[in-house]
């Protein structure tokens, strides 16, 4: 199913709190507008993951679901994925997380070592 234009907001760049009611302002019009569905959010070029993009991202969040709907992320960073899954957003919120292009093409994800070396001692 292809996306309308309408739906669609791109967002670039550091964010920071004097951007969110600006964008807050478009996901709840993008929200009515003609596609009438969940706000995709395409934060390919957002290019910080820290706690102010979390804020901008739950608070996005907040103004889809008063206008009745949902946000859906495209293709975030993989450190920003990390750190929404770190503070519990993606649970918390049901946030649908897209990412385009096979699984093989990002990096894989970090996670606790699986291997046991020699010397290891037993917890």
């Amino acid at each position: 199913m292809a996306d309308s234009e309408e739906n669609l907001i791109r967002i670039a760049g550091p964010l920071r709190p004097g951007d969110v009611p600006p964008l807050c302002e478009q996901v709840a019009a993008a929200r009515h507008g003609p596609g009438g569905s969940d706000v995709i959010c395409d934060v390919t070029d957002v290019t910080t993951a820290d706690l102010s993009t979390v804020d901008a991202i739950a608070r996005l969040h907040l103004a889809a679901r008063r206008a009745g709907g949902r946000i859906r992320l495209r293709n975030p960073a993989p450190a920003l994925l990390a750190l929404l899954g770190l503070v519990g957003i993606v649970e918390l919120l049901g946030l649908v997380v897209e990412v385009e292009g096979n699984a093989e093409q990002r990096e894989p994800p970090r996670g606790v070592q699986e291997a046991v070396e020699a010397g290891d001692t037993a917890l």
